[in-house]
């Protein structure tokens, strides 16, 4: 409980937490109803920390740690689920560093690929947007977005919706009969009715089995290098025909590497080539929905994930693959003319030799490097995210690693969502884009406030309909 220099005020049913010299900051009350779950115990964030205070409530009686929601995972589509939540007044706990994969796991100097409408967290009065942060912040944003100003409007974009967050870590979500328990690092388990994973795409990097031998400091993937600049004067080949390798490519030959781009398909695939044709408006709205997300035509169904989950499966998966297969943005192609890029080639294999790498090559070829880096993308496979346990993960229904969703993003095991790139099967390729934070949040958010509502109907029912029972006294018996 508070120490002697704290007190604990009770003001218009809400509760505070006071120290001397310090603003003060409200939370709801500890007896609001809510989904069948009562907050038996608060947690009032300091900012952007975990530095969390208990605060005690019904006469001083220390009371159990449960929630209606808990939200994993603190990127764009963790935080965007938390602003609504958190608008809505449900009682959620949300767990994770903000950006922490933007921020920790993108080479320094990278961009978005995704235009300025589609790089949006969702907040519900679509008020925390890019342009207010740049407004409040004095901080200019410029297109394409770089990485790291992206990541400071996302930490500036958590302080104003989601102060609530815990920089704590998850180790295992377990489901039992209440509902589910989720257990913290530092050993603490929460109950709840509900679990939204955001958890990323951190555990689903792709490693061509060809490079399993070598160690990281030979080959290593575009998720697991921060500073580019390491490779000054290196010979380096990038493996891939996608943004990321592309990208890589580029920011390695402007840090004065020895770099060339080895791309398996016979061309590099481009977008945004005549710019045009996506922002002059009565051309490009025809052609393109505004998160720019697949070929012209097709877009419009992506952008719609009610409507394209309609679509005969057949088309899904046909549209899919057009929509996220690897290629490059036209305005990074510039920074690639120098640039050594060989298509039509892949590696078969990949052997150590002192502190170099020899590569043998689809054409018989062999090359031998410094450094391999492998832009190879992601595959999502939820069964890779360590803190769901096996009996969790024996419920769901998985196609190839994807659960299958249902509406609100929940899967086969009732009161667990899957947000962002897990939701690709059901939802279509939209999940695979910062664009497609809003519709999560918002089809989130109702789902839960449906189940909310539903539960206290039953519970009114059910008291409505239960029996009364009437005391009878001694002395009135037989009368």
């Amino acid at each position: 409980m508070a120490g002697s220099h704290e007190r604990v005020l009770k003001c218009r049913g809400r509760l505070v937490l006071a120290e001397p010299g310090r603003r003060v900051k409200a939370i709801p009350d500890c007896r609001t109803e809510s989904s069948g779950y009562l907050p038996d115990e608060l947690m009032l964030s300091s900012g952007f920390h975990s530095d969390l205070r208990k605060i005690q409530c019904y006469g001083g009686s220390k009371l159990k740690a449960t929630s209606d929601v808990v939200v994993v995972g603190a990127g764009p589509y963790g935080l965007s689920a938390a602003a609504h939540l958190n608008a809505c007044g449900v009682n959620v706990r949300v767990f994770g560093e903000a950006m922490s994969f933007w921020d920790r796991n993108m080479p320094e100097g990278m961009c978005l690929r995704s235009p300025w409408e589609a790089s949006q967290l969702s907040d519900p009065g679509k008020s925390l947007t890019i342009d207010a942060f740049q407004a409040a912040t004095g901080e200019r944003v410029s297109r394409p977005i770089p990485i790291r100003r992206f990541v400071a409007y996302g930490h500036w974009f958590q302080s104003r919706a989601v102060p609530n967050l815990e920089q704590r870590k998850v180790v295992e979500i377990e489901k039992n009969t209440a509902g589910f328990r989720v257990v913290l690092a530092d050993g603490e388990a929460v109950r709840c009715g509900r679990v939204v994973i955001a958890g990323g795409i951190g555990p689903f990097a792709v490693r061509p089995p060809q490079f399993g031998g070598l160690p990281q400091e030979l080959a290593s993937h575009s998720s697991e290098q921060r500073n580019l600049s390491i490779f000054r004067g290196k010979r380096v080949v990038v493996i891939g025909g996608g943004q990321s390798a592309l990208e890589s490519a580029a920011l390695l030959h402007e840090s004065q590497a020895d770099v060339e781009l080895l791309v398996r398909e016979n061309t590099v695939q481009w977008t945004w080539q005549s710019p045009w044709l996506h922002t002059f408006r009565p051309v490009g709205a025809v052609l393109y929905a505004w998160p720019d997300v697949g070929p012209a035509f097709i877009s419009h169904a992506v952008a719609r994930p009610n409507l394209y989950r309609l679509l005969p499966r057949q088309i899904q998966d046909s549209w899919r693959g057009k929509s996220v297969r690897p290629n490059g943005v036209g305005w990074l192609k510039p920074r690639l003319r120098d640039v050594n890029i060989s298509t039509g080639l892949a590696v078969i294999s990949a052997n150590a030799r002192g502190d170099q790498v020899d590569l043998k090559l689809s054409d018989g070829s062999h090359e031998l490097v410094d450094h391999v880096l492998m832009a190879t993308g992601y595959r999502v496979d939820v069964r890779k995210y360590e803190f769901l346990s096996a009996s969790l993960v024996s419920a769901l229904r998985l196609i190839g690693g994807l659960p299958v969703l249902g509406r609100g993003f929940e899967s086969s095991v009732p009161g667990l969502h899957f947000l962002g790139a897990p939701a690709v099967w059901s939802y279509g390729p939209l999940m695979r884009f910062v664009a497609g934070a809003d519709f999560a949040a918002r089809s989130l958010s109702k789902s839960v406030v449906r189940a909310r509502r539903r539960i206290v109907g039953r519970s009114i029912v059910n008291a409505v309909q239960r029996p009364q029972s009437v005391a009878v006294s001694r002395g009135q018996e037989g009368q």
